[in-house]
């Protein structure tokens, strides 16, 4: 109906997909980027600033139904072995549960939007690819941060890394 598959993305199943296309509708030209949507269904923080300092960045309350069910389809994929699963994860450990299920629900929103208004594909690596990926983000942000010390990180031999 659509053009493209709305299941491909973990979390979205038949079901789910449908409920959302019929709480968002097909045609999102109404919100000019992945940004507005996610603002209009109040999964992006509201950044309060004054004076150039932050003072709050919570997100709004909602009582979207649209909302509700990409909470729901988070707290799912946060017990699977995918990319976005790692990402719960992660973030769970990190900041909260809550939090995590916030953030899940947006990168899932904005993958739906991709996919309904681009008519884009979605193709998930795995959690060990996001893991390694966000360990070799690490890693390279140690060694920038380490260089402007005026120090050089080097990797321990596999021989003293064992004993």
């Amino acid at each position: 109906m659509l053009g493209t598959d709305l299941t491909q993305i973990h979390g979205l199943g038949p079901s789910l997909a449908l409920k959302l296309v019929a709480e968002c509708g097909t045609d999102l030209r109404a919100w000019k980027s992945a940004k507005h949507f996610t603002s209009w269904l109040c999964l992006a923080p509201g950044n309060k600033i004054s004076g150039g300092k932050l003072l709050s960045s919570r997100t709004r309350r909602s009582s979207s139904r649209a909302a509700a069910l990409l909470r729901l389809a988070a707290v799912t994929i946060g017990r699977s072995d995918t990319a976005l699963g790692a990402f719960y994860r992660r973030l769970s450990a990190r900041i909260g549960k809550q939090k995590a299920v916030t953030a899940t629900a947006r990168k899932i929103a904005v993958l739906f939007y991709n996919a309904v208004r681009h008519g884009m594909t979605y193709q998930d690596q795995g959690a060990a690819a996001y893991d390694e990926r966000h360990r070799q983000r690490v890693l390279s942000n140690l060694q920038r941060r380490a260089k402007t010390l005026g120090f050089a990180l080097a990797p321990i031999p596999e021989t003293a890394a064992v004993s």
